[in-house]
């Protein structure tokens, strides 16, 4: 009770800025590592929320890192807004921990569904919403399917893996290097059953180093598809034509898994939620592109879903 009455003194405490005539900012503290930003649509009494969860890496509540620009997950949340959707998207536990020159090696998958839960449960005691939707993007994806179970009204996909992720990482390495097939799938048996191994050629490294390994055995625990059988709220399935990291199968397994939700695919959006006229060396730029504007057809599919919540 007291942990939550001082997050109240937050929210009542911190600075508001107006971004656009239809919607203002609050920035939030909801626990030791997790700030964040409140986007509010103006004039109306009770929104929906969507709270928006990063994708893989140290990304933070604008879908950003260190040497990666493109201000996704802010586009997504002022074009919520704009269509009266108010959302909560925040810094990835890791980013603080990078500014703060203090990075806690013993960080886990599950540190990351601890974080979600405890901004759910933030905003399920906060009367001023209606609707509460977990969007996850990319790793995010499930994550958000561990948190929303049984606290949220509404699931969206954004670029999630149907495949564990051990397998999702066995396919990438086998069409981009498929001369350490063996090798990975060697290693991948070895996580997968809770070993750690520091058997890895050296170009795997980024990949598969010691350090790494105990977060990535305990994410290999997780089947997506297992998962979302579990989530018995509706769900909203999306993913891009033009992914270069997630194939449109990925969601498709998910929609078998979970025949009530809904599939949507997006022709030439691509994992960073931007449309792609042209080849891969357009998509892979785009990355660092933060001027492109979000994919359209992606905030109109999330808008109907929500809509028809209510």
């Amino acid at each position: 009770m007291k942990s939550f009455c001082i997050s109240l003194l937050i929210v009542f405490s911190i600075s508001v800025s107006s971004q656009d005539s239809t919607y203002l900012e609050k920035e939030i503290s909801i626990s030791k590592w997790i700030d964040g930003t409140l986007l509010i649509p103006k004039d109306i009494s009770k929104p929906d929320l969507a709270i928006i969860i990063a994708g893989s890496g140290p990304t933070n509540r604008n879908g950003n890192q260190n040497f990666m620009k493109n201000n996704t997950l802010k586009k997504l949340a002022i074009a919520l807004g704009q269509n009266r959707i108010a959302s909560f998207r925040y810094d990835k536990r890791v980013v603080k921990q990078i500014r703060q020159g203090n990075i806690d090696k013993n960080t886990m998958f599950d540190d990351f569904v601890t974080d979600a839960t405890d901004v759910i449960s933030f905003f399920q005691a906060d009367e001023n919403f209606n609707k509460l939707i977990v969007i996850g993007h990319s790793q995010g994806s499930l994550v958000g399917i561990l948190a929303a179970k049984d606290r949220a009204d509404g699931f969206v996909s954004l670029a999630g893996a149907g495949q564990n992720i051990g397998n999702v990482i066995a396919d990438q390495i086998s069409k981009t290097a498929p001369m350490f097939k063996s090798d990975t799938d060697r290693i991948i048996s070895s996580l997968k059953k809770g070993e750690t191994t520091t058997d890895y050629p050296q170009a795997l490294s980024s990949v598969f180093n010691l350090e790494l390994q105990p977060f990535m055995i305990n994410w290999m625990q997780y089947d997506p598809t297992e998962e979302i059988k579990k989530l018995k709220i509706p769900a909203l399935l999306v993913n891009g034509t033009k992914d270069l990291q997630v194939p449109v199968e990925e969601a498709e397994m998910l929609q078998q898994a979970q025949p009530s939700s809904e599939l949507r695919i997006i022709e030439n959006m691509n994992h960073v939620l931007f449309e792609i006229k042209g080849d891969e060396l357009e998509n892979a730029k785009s990355y660092n592109e933060s001027q492109r504007p979000i994919s359209t057809k992606l905030i109109e599919s999330i808008t109907n879903f929500v809509q028809k919540l209510n």
